[in-house]
């Protein structure tokens, strides 16, 4: 079964969901740039802490979460730890996993910028959806 042809409201909604998103993600690419790290550095601590039932995650956790590859999390892993920010340990149940655990530098860091995002999300409230996503949703 096919979906039937977008209307140019269909567009016009789409095009603004993505101008909204384009608009955080720019305010959380100032804000981390700000505090001395980057906005993937940011996603990576907020991963760790943010982990559904405890304060760490894996490597392979982690690559899911930001969607992308082992070897790049790996490097990011890195230069987070580099600034103090990460800490790796020896996974406990299966010791060839590496937990991935924030500092105390690395908490501090996170509250910050996490409360600033927050803040700015509290603010699109209202801005910051899908309009007309139930039309979307009835045609399909």
């Amino acid at each position: 079964m096919t979906s039937p042809p977008l209307s140019k409201k269909d567009f016009e909604a789409l095009s603004h969901f993505r101008y909204q998103l384009r608009r955080f993600l720019r305010f959380s690419e100032e804000v981390t740039h700000r505090h001395g790290i980057t906005h993937l550095q940011y996603q990576l601590l907020l991963h760790i802490r943010g982990f559904p039932g405890r304060d760490w995650a894996t490597v392979g956790e982690l690559a899911e979460r930001l969607q992308a590859h082992h070897h790049g999390v790996v490097s990011l892993i890195s230069r987070c730890e580099k600034l103090g920010l990460v800490k790796r340990q020896v996974g406990r149940s299966d010791r060839r996993s590496v937990e991935v655990h924030l500092t105390r530098e690395g908490n501090a860091m996170l509250n910050e910028l996490a409360a600033q995002h927050r803040e700015e999300l509290l603010r699109l409230q209202g801005i910051f959806r899908v309009p007309g996503a139930d039309e979307l949703d009835a045609r399909t």
